[in-house]
Parts: structure tokens; C-alpha cells; sequence
């Protein structure tokens, strides 16, 4: 077909005939004038159409029927946002024509914020499929409101806008915002300055925000309340700031409370109460003075202009306790404070909020015993004490407990004699000895070795403990070093006196071992005595060594009273036992001997002259003593 041919129906009357009567579809010749050829049909036809009825135009023309064409149509891509004309509305969906092919279908629930819609109404929706499984032409507003919301969000983020928005609901931590359609997060610590716990109750408000996040690749994006709040409390800042001065006394809330102080409001601006600056006496904790939102007068101490930091004071609104002591306390008075710290050199106590005083562990007790300040003194116990001397300028104050009372050593000849007997009790243990206390102020060691005539400790712990009642002996008095000498192994007589008769040294005693070392055994005798087994003394006769918890006999080969050991040794026991059966046997041989020689002599008494039969059987017997008295040298 030419370039310019375009379809011509207007040329579709062109008149055929075809035969009526059969049908053939013949053409047949018309009537002709006479004279004339004969003609047909085809001398009538339009030659200049060709049999698909198509006629020519021109350029011009062709142009103009194109831009006709063309303008009945749109051309739309899958998610393009295209205005749409209301054309229909049913119970459930609203027909849009958007100049497609064919009209889409929208559910009316996505109109549900325009109550006046109407046929003729022009809405903007997205193309969600230009023809889907059945061929229908999908199209959705919610999606276009949303991507139109979020264009307009990601606008307001860069400009820093402030918009309004809905809260819709709660979450896990924080809330759902409905900004311009779309649903944006709320962190709970962007809804205000202040902590926030309960979020129901911004559930269904509107308020303003301001978009501080938005992430592209997922279309989420984040609002701030607080942000707003800040802006304006920003300003009052630097307000505050300009006005600043050391030393200035203002109003504030307390907004925050913490460890190490408290969090002043001052009016859009904050400032820290460190908690030493809040009482001039020693606190635990800032709420022990201050409650959340309790107002009062602070003092500004310092402040940073760059960082935005003030430092705040409370005790500084009250002269400083040391200046206004009172007059009952001064030196020589009694005065009464409570423990609010302990070091390994004393304890502090609290005379007054802000005033202290020292108790060395020298100025506790009359005693020369060590003293652990940290067993003696509990935290927040009260204790009476003396002021030994007192600096006003230093501030420091030193106390004393001891000098509550007189000092015990001035007639400790009096009240503690030598020889005299006592109960006290054990404060202390050491290795070397115990510690016990006879009166307040006065107590002595009673050493390892003073324990017991019979016993050896490895350590006094095996024999008493802290806090139990013990009775001593006073051996000795140094007053000037304020120590005494006791003992407690000298309330009875020494034993050993009387056992040496009993536990003489071939003695045999049944003994158990009570434990064993590289070097022996100790073996618990009777009467408590207790005595050593040197590992060459401990073997059984079959062989084997003895083990602890044995109970045996034992035989004493030694014992020393001055240094009070017993030794001791199951082996020689067995040992002389064999010795003993051998000297038996010995013995039995000598007395067959003798017994032999005496029937010779008589024998030979009896006879006056020997044969030579005689002299034969006199060598037999002979012989025969010779061997008895051969065999009996073996035997020894």
C-alpha cells in the first residue's frame, strides 16, 4: 500500500451486482443505448481505489489524522501516578477513566476520607498493573497517597519543616504517627525533654513534629516531638547563659536523680547538684535530701559557656558548719557523733552535719592489743566520745573513746596480781598465741606452749576460739608496755612430775596414731599425753609401717621432762621379743649339755678298770657330747 493510502470506507458503495437467481455471483451487462458498444459494470468502477479500499492523501492530511488518532489514546506505565475522572460509583468500588483503553476499579474503601465524592470528580491514583491475569486495568489512591506522603516527607526532612501529624497507636517502644497518610515511627525518648512511661496517653492526639530520620530503601522514616521542645528550649538557654554569673542563686526543679547528683530544670536550661555539693554532712544518696520535682534555691558555682554545663550548689546557701560550731564543742567535752566512714587507721564520726571528727584506733581502748577499726566500728552506729584537740582553722577534730574512763593500768597491781586466776575472753588468735581481754582496756597473750602440760598445737585455733570464755593465769606484768603474761597450762600442776615413774623409759603403752609427717607418728597415750614414733619405729614384724588410727603398743625409749617428749617404738617391741626366744633356746641347750656331762662322770666313776670295749663305748660318748655341745654353740 503507498505511504499515503490510508482506508476510505466512504467508497464501499461502489455498486456490484451479482445474480439473483443463481447465485453465481456473476456480473451482467447493463442495457446500452443503441448503437453504441456494449458496457458492464466495470466500465463504471472507480479505478483509482484498489481492491482493499484504500485511498490516497496527502501529507498535510495525514498529519492532521494522526494528531486526531493519537489524542484517543494514553500511554501509562506500571506505578505512574495519573489523574482519573470519576465516571461511576457502586456499592464497593468507584470506576475511574484515566483515557485508557478501558476504565479501573477502586475499592471505595480507599475514599473513606473524602465523604463528598461524586461522578465528575477528579482523583489522582497509581497504575498497579496496566492489565492484570483477567485484563483489567488495576489502579489503587492508597498507593499514590503514599508515595505522594512520602515525597512530601523526604521533602520536610531536607527543609527541616515542621509538621502535624496523628497519633494512631502504641508500640514496642514508642508510637505510630499518621503523617500525610503514612504511618512514621515515634521513639518513646523523642516525645518530650522529660522521661515519658505512659503512652496511652498521646494515643488519638495531634501534635507537631518534625521528620529527623527517613531511610529511601525501605520508605520508613522517624518524627521527633522533643525536637520541637528543644528548638525552644534552646533559646531560652542562650538566654540564661548571657545572664549567667558565679554565684548567682536560682530557682530550679529537680528534674533527674542519680548516684553522683541530681539534674536541675532552671527554666529550659540544666544544671548539675554534684551530691557533695549538696549537704555539708557526708550522704549515701542525693534522695536521702532530694525528692523529683522538688523546687529550691541552688547557687551557681560554675558554668561553660561552649559546653552549656553549670555546676550548681545547695550547701553553699548555708555558712559552712565549722564557722558557727557551737560552743559545747570544744576540748575536754563529751560529745556523741555516728560512724560515716572507717579507714584501717581509725573511724570518722559525724559531730554535726559538716563537722568530724578522728577516733584513732590508739584512742579506742586502754588495751596494748592491736584493734581493727573495721570490726570495732560499724557504719551508722553511734559512739560517745572524748575531743582530745580541736582545729578550728584546719578544720579537724580529734576524739578519743578510751579517755571516757580512767586508765586501768594505773593499779593493775591491785586489781591483777601475779599468780591470781581470771576469766576472759579470747579477741584474738595468732599463730603464736592468743589474745584475750580481762577487762575494757586489759587483756595479755597467752602463748602456744602455755596451752597445755600434754599437748603440742600446731596452732591455738585447735584449742579455742574467738569468743569463748578461757580462765588464765597472770604470769608476768610490763606496765610500761601495758601487757600481761598469761598462761593457762599453769592453773593445773605439771603432770609430768608424776608420769615419769608411769611412762619409764621399757615401758609399754598402748597407743593410737593420731597423724603421720615424713619424719614419724604421733601417738596418743593414756592420761592425754601424747608422744613421737620415728618412722624407723613404726614397722610391724611382717613388715608392713603402721598407718594413722592404729591402736598398738608402744614402748617408751626415751623421755624428757624439762622438754616435755616422749619417744616412743612399736618395733622394738617384736624385736626384743625374738631376742628373748633365742636366748630361750640357748638356754635349753646348756642345761641338756651339763646334763650329759654329769651321766659321763658317773659312769666313769663306777668303773675301776676300762676295756678296751669299754674305751670304745667311752669314745662314743664323748663323740655324742662333742655334737650336743657343737649344736648348742649354733644356737646362740
Amino acid at each position: 500500500m503507498p505511504e499515503n493510502d490510508i482506508i476510505n470506507p466512504l467508497n464501499a458503495d461502489v455498486q456490484e451486482s451479482s445474480s439473483a437467481a443463481n447465485g453465481t455471483g456473476e456480473t451482467t451487462a447493463t442495457t446500452n443505448t443503441p448503437g453504441e458498444p456494449a458496457k458492464t459494470k466495470h466500465d463504471d468502477f472507480d479505478w483509482s481505489i484498489d481492491k482493499r479500499n484504500v485511498a490516497s492523501y496527502k501529507k498535510e492530511e495525514k498529519e492532521k489524522y494522526d494528531k486526531v488518532y493519537d489524542s484517543t489514546f494514553v500511554t501509562i506505565n506500571d506505578g505512574e501516578l495519573i489523574k482519573g475522572t470519576v465516571v461511576g460509583i457502586t456499592k464497593t468500588d468507584v470506576v475511574l477513566n484515566i483515557g485508557f483503553k478501558s476504565d479501573g476499579l477502586v475499592s471505595l474503601n480507599e475514599f473513606r476520607d473524602l465523604t463528598n465524592l461524586k461522578v465528575g470528580d477528579e482523583v489522582e491514583v497509581m497504575v498497579v498493573e496496566k492489565e492484570d491475569r483477567q485484563g483489567h486495568l488495576n489502579l489503587s489512591r492508597k498507593q499514590s497517597r503514599i508515595t505522594r506522603a512520602w515525597e512530601r516527607i523526604v521533602e520536610v526532612h531536607k527543609t527541616g519543616e515542621v509538621i502535624t501529624g496523628t497519633v494512631t497507636s502504641k508500640t514496642k517502644g514508642g508510637l505510630i504517627v499518621d503523617v500525610f497518610g503514612m504511618e512514621t515511627f515515634l521513639p518513646g525518648s523523642q516525645i518530650d525533654v522529660k522521661p515519658v512511661t505512659d503512652y496511652d496517653q498521646f494515643v488519638g492526639k495531634t501534635m507537631e513534629f518534625k521528620v529527623v530520620k527517613v531511610n529511601e530503601a525501605i520508605k520508613n522514616a522517624v518524627v521527633s516531638h522533643k525536637a520541637l521542645i528543644e528548638s525552644d528550649i534552646e533559646a531560652q538557654r542562650a538566654e540564661i547563659m548571657g545572664k549567667l554569673e558565679k554565684g548567682q542563686v536560682l530557682e530550679g526543679t529537680v528534674k533527674n536523680i542519680t548516684d553522683f547528683g541530681a539534674f536541675m530544670d532552671l527554666g529550659g536550661l540544666d544544671g548539675l547538684l554534684y551530691i557533695t555539693d549538696i549537704s555539708w554532712g557526708r550522704i549515701s544518696h542525693p534522695s536521702e535530701v532530694l525528692k523529683l520535682d522538688q523546687k529550691i534555691n541552688v547557687v551557681v558555682l560554675d558554668f561553660d559557656d561552649e559546653k552549656k554545663r553549670i555546676s550548681l550548689g545547695l550547701k553553699q546557701l548555708t555558712p559552712h558548719p565549722w564557722d558557727v560550731l557551737p560552743e559545747n564543742i570544744a576540748e575536754g567535752q563529751i560529745v556523741k557523733g555516728k560512724v560515716v566512714n572507717i579507714e584501717d587507721y581509725g573511724a570518722f564520726l559525724e559531730i554535726m552535719p559538716g563537722v568530724e571528727g578522728l577516733v584513732h584506733v590508739s584512742e579506742i581502748t586502754w588495751a596494748n592489743t592491736p584493734i581493727n577499726a573495721k570490726e570495732f566500728f560499724k557504719l551508722g552506729d553511734e559512739h560517745q566520745a572524748k575531743v582530745v584537740t580541736l582545729d578550728k582553722d584546719n578544720r579537724k577534730m580529734s576524739l578519743s573513746i578510751k579517755q571516757l574512763s580512767p586508765d586501768p593500768w594505773n593499779y593493775i597491781e591491785t586489781r591483777f596480781p601475779e599468780r591470781s586466776r581470771h576469766t576472759g575472753l579470747v579477741k584474738n588468735i595468732t599463730p603464736y598465741g592468743v589474745f584475750v581481754e580481762l577487762a575494757p582496756g586489759i587483756g595479755g597473750m597467752i602463748h602456744i606452749s602455755d596451752l597445755s602440760w600434754l599437748k603440742r598445737f600446731n596452732h591455738p585455733s585447735e584449742y579455742t576460739k574467738v569468743g569463748e570464755n578461757i580462765e588464765v593465769m597472770i604470769l608476768g606484768i610490763d606496765k610500761d608496755n601495758r601487757k600481761l603474761q598469761l598462761g593457762h597450762k599453769q592453773l593445773e600442776e605439771d603432770p609430768w612430775n608424776t608420769l615419769q615413774d608411769t611412762f619409764a623409759i621399757g615401758t609399754v603403752h598402748e597407743g593410737t596414731v593420731t597423724r603421720r609427717d615424713d619424719k614419724g607418728a604421733m601417738v596418743q597415750l593414756p592420761y592425754g599425753l601424747e608422744g613421737f614414733a620415728p618412722n624407723r619405729h613404726l614397722s610391724r614384724e611382717d613388715g608392713k609401717t603402721i598407718s594413722a588410727d592404729e591402736t598398738l603398743p608402744f614402748m617408751v625409749i626415751e623421755f624428757d621432762r624439762n622438754e616435755k617428749r616422749i619417744v616412743l617404738s612399736h618395733t622394738r617391741i617384736w624385736e626384743m621379743e625374738k631376742a628373748d626366744e633365742k636366748e630361750a633356746a640357748k638356754k635349753d641347750a646348756r642345761t641338756e649339755a651339763d646334763k650329759t656331762k654329769k651321766a659321763v662322770k658317773n659312769i666313769q666313776s663306777k668303773v675301776e678298770k676300762p676295756t678296751l670295749g669299754d674305751l670304745g663305748a667311752l669314745a662314743e660318748i664323748k663323740e655324742k657330747l662333742k655334737q650336743e655341745e657343737k649344736g648348742g654353740d649354733e644356737t646362740k
